[in-house]
């Protein structure tokens, strides 16, 4: 008797299949319009002329101390509701952020900014991705910058190429 071997299982990375190439158009359209990236931020920033979104750092006053994007708005998360209308123009986009990945204080930032009626993304990766894709920062005390991370930002490049 000869028996038929059981179907291997999916390996884990397609566990759950990909979804259709219309479902993801969809879904990454939809994640470019409530993200940038750090790179993408910095560039903007750099350039001659205005960069057409306003950077809020939703940090507390002492994280901000601590270090924070140059030029950016500074707007703490538990202050949006009661400041944002004052302190923020809502014909201009805003692109919001926090300590970094594993923080969602920009998103619900973001939700509250949205809430009021403004156009907001969020920054991928923080203040922490800033810093250590050796963007300059300012702190108290005045300019830092640390050397880019070479886990995170290219090594001898303007930039990644992607």
């Amino acid at each position: 008797m000869t028996t038929t071997p059981a179907p291997a299982a999916p390996h884990p990375v397609l566990r759950d299949a990909p979804a259709s190439p219309a479902a993801a158009v969809a879904y990454f359209t939809a994640h470019l319009a409530f993200h940038a990236d750090v790179s993408d931020v910095a560039a903007a920033l750099a350039a001659d002329g205005d960069p057409g979104f306003t950077l809020v750092d939703v940090r507390s006053t002492a994280s901000w101390d601590q270090g924070h994007v140059p030029g950016a708005t500074h707007l703490p998360g538990a202050l949006v509701a009661e400041q944002a209308e004052q302190l923020l123009d809502k014909s201009v986009p805003v692109v919001t952020y926090c300590w970094g990945p594993a923080c969602n204080g920009a998103s619900r930032a973001a939700l509250a900014l949205a809430q009021l009626g403004f156009q907001v993304k969020e920054m991928l990766g923080g203040f922490e991705y800033w810093a250590r894709e050796g963007f300059p920062y300012e702190t108290w005390e005045g300019p830092a910058r640390v050397a880019a991370d070479p886990l995170t930002a290219p090594v001898g490049a303007d930039d990644c190429g992607c």
